[in-house]
């Protein structure tokens, strides 16, 4: 499988960047929305991101990735944590960012029935969706602005709840569905719902970079990725690592804040993660 685009590599778009950064940092801002020309490095960025993010403590056998801890809210039937007699085991795994791409189907967003199983086995199960995968990580909607409008209102009901609610061929299913939505897209293609527009907490327009030295190095660093995608993510593993171990550090130092922006601890330690960003990579 291709290691994605290391996030330390990109090249300016500094605000696009730092709004990313922010919803990694404290997803309690609600998201952000990145529009802007094609070709600007959005979708990278993104699938970028999830190497910042710190792994999480999921249930062993959870198609929902729920958390061992009760209080952090119920899970669905089918979570192992459910069987009160059994032993809940937990592994780390890393924090979801789940694509949805366009022309995804209904049954594909929100889950729907096993075909296979209740055929070979008469059984009803229910096959978890996109909406499922992306609890407790990051719902990333490219093209957001294109998305058909019966998938926007499924996802408009999710991310106001926190719950997918299934009802369909029999089954009625309610799981935990609590996500942080990106999107990205480009303005000249469509112009975004007003209720999905009040989906996403902070919005970065960008644009292509127009100096001739930043075009350079865009090139240059895209260039030794392709070549060699190890090397180069080594080379800069240590701003990765740096930037990973950092992004814990706002949350941390200011837990309780009902608007986390406006403190000068949380501000404070966001702008250490922005330092490498800054600095670059030789």
């Amino acid at each position: 499988m291709a290691q994605p685009y290391p996030f330390s590599a990109l090249v300016g778009q500094d605000a696009m960047i730092m709004g990313l950064i922010l919803v990694a940092v404290d997803p309690r801002i609600g998201g952000v929305l990145i529009m802007g020309d094609r070709g600007t490095g959005k979708s990278t960025a993104v699938r970028a991101m999830a190497g910042l993010l710190p792994k999480i403590e999921v249930v062993v056998g959870c198609p929902y990735g729920c958390a061992p801890d009760p209080s952090r809210g119920p899970c669905a039937d089918g979570c192992p944590r459910q069987a009160k007699s059994a032993a809940v085991k937990s592994r780390m795994v890393p924090v979801p960012v789940v694509d949805l791409p366009l022309g995804v189907t209904e049954d594909r967003v929100v889950g729907a029935l096993d075909i296979e199983r209740a055929l070979t086995s008469g059984e009803k199960k229910f096959e978890p969706g996109l909406l499922a995968r992306a609890n407790r990580g990051f719902l990333y909607i490219d093209e957001v602005n294109l998305l058909e409008d019966h998938i926007i209102d499924l996802l408009l009901d999710a991310a106001a709840s926190g719950e997918n609610l299934v009802e369909r061929e029999g089954l009625s299913i309610r799981h935990p569905a609590r996500f942080v939505l990106i999107g990205s897209g480009n303005p000249e293609e469509g112009d975004l719902r007003p209720q999905m527009l009040d989906r996403f907490g902070l919005a970065v327009d960008v644009v292509t970079p127009r100096d001739i030295p930043t075009r350079v190095e865009v090139v240059r660093r895209r260039d030794a990725y392709e070549h060699d995608p190890e090397a180069s993510s080594s080379a800069i593993a240590h701003a990765m690592a740096f930037c990973a171990r950092k992004s814990s550090l706002p949350k941390a130092a200011c837990p309780r804040s009902p608007c986390p922006m406006r403190c000068w601890r949380w501000r404070r330690a966001c702008v250490w993660i922005w330092e490498p960003m800054a600095c670059g990579v030789n």
